[in-house]
């Protein structure tokens, strides 16, 4: 196969199976320091650290809550979903480049690699939170993660679990996948041009359809 096709995947919610978990961070934060927004921790889905911290909290609890970030994420699990290294792998396999387009941060990444020595190995490029002015759902990091593989936008596909991701993915023109983690399909079906629960049953073959 020629590198005419890029892959551009989110992290948490579609590799690894950690939106629960920074779901229920959020929630003890919003405890901690009422933003009064309905359903806080599934807005903030997609969003950057350094946006959701200047939109939702004041300075004075910043150094706090990413210090209270910064030991939850040292001290998380990094599980990958069923299938979802050997999704990569088939993907490697038809040559296809791919990419990791995350609102996390250098650092919460670093971590992923101690945990996972390897991982990286899988990927022409990685786009996290600092690399970009704009956070999802803006388009910025999707353009930039299909820049960084030297594909054009037009015909990557980005994998995605978060209405930010989705709705980023669509306004970069990718042809968008959403994966039914961290939302029912029912609330993603609008959204996607494909949504599947996983990646036990997908092929290249399938994806390429779209």
């Amino acid at each position: 196969m020629t590198n005419k096709t890029g892959v551009l995947f989110d992290l948490d919610g579609v590799l690894l199976d950690t939106e629960g978990l920074y779901t229920d961070f959020w929630r003890s934060i919003d405890v901690l320091y009422p933003t009064h927004v309905e359903k806080f921790s599934s807005v903030i889905k997609g969003s950057n650290l350094q946006s959701i911290l200047n939109s939702y909290f004041s300075p004075k609890y910043h150094h706090d809550i990413v210090n209270r970030l910064n030991k939850f994420q040292c001290e998380m699990r990094y599980n990958f979903f069923p299938g979802a290294i050997e999704w990569i792998e088939r993907l490697k396999k038809a040559q296809i480049p791919l990419c990791i387009v995350t609102s996390s941060d250098e650092k919460k990444m670093w971590r992923v690699y101690a945990a996972h020595p390897h991982f990286k190995d899988y990927f022409e490029g990685v786009v996290v939170g600092e690399m970009v002015k704009k956070p999802k759902p803006d388009p910025e990091c999707f353009l930039l993660g299909a820049s960084l593989i030297g594909i054009n936008i037009e015909q990557c596909y980005v994998f995605e679990d978060s209405l930010n991701g989705l709705r980023a993915g669509k306004a970069a023109g990718a042809k968008v996948i959403g994966l039914a983690t961290t939302n029912p399909a029912s609330v993603l079906e609008d959204k996607a041009d494909l949504i599947i629960d996983g990646f036990d049953d997908f092929t290249v073959d399938k994806m390429l359809a779209i």
